[in-house]
């Protein structure tokens, strides 16, 4: 037996006025993108704002279904978009923003499991590592400077 320790870090910033200009610009644009998130259900709105290498930004933001199940995050939605009209480019940050319409949401939401595993493949595809910037509503900011810091462990294309 073996005992392996897995740590990670994550900057934190106590608002998103504290971020640098560019990924305040591309968290507002994740901002916008969560304001048009469809989520009748859930009552739960994210939206995501990508920053590829070649200067466009995609954003994104959930979409729900009456069958949850085939609704999709709005992570997926920007990174499937992106992967779909700039297959090349290079994704350097993303940017995620959530709230409630039934509570304040002041801490950083991270991507869930399933939006893990996408940016994982984007990750790895490209060979270099993505910035991901999270928050809820208002109050802290969090920063992974790759999906690695998040999923230590990600199941890719070596699994296979």
């Amino acid at each position: 037996m073996k005992l392996i320790t897995v740590s990670t870090s994550l900057e934190i910033y106590d608002s998103i006025d504290e971020l640098p200009e560019e990924v305040i610009t591309l968290m507002n644009t994740a901002v916008e993108a969560r304001i048009k998130a469809y989520a009748p259900y859930s009552k739960f709105q994210v939206g995501a704002a990508i920053l590829l290498d070649n200067n466009e930004v995609i954003p994104g933001s959930n979409q729900e279904n009456a069958s949850y199940p085939s609704g999709l995050c709005a992570e997926r939605t920007a990174i499937y978009y992106a992967g779909a009209k700039y297959p090349e480019a290079i994704i350097k940050r993303i940017a995620i923003s959530a709230t409630s319409l039934n509570h304040a949401v002041t801490a950083p939401i991270p991507p869930c499991g399933a939006c893990r595993q996408a940016i994982a493949e984007y990750e790895i595809k490209q060979n270099e590592p993505i910035e991901i910037y999270f928050m809820g509503e208002s109050g802290e900011v969090a920063k992974s400077n790759s999906l690695r810091d998040l999923l230590p462990f990600a199941f890719d294309k070596s699994n296979l």
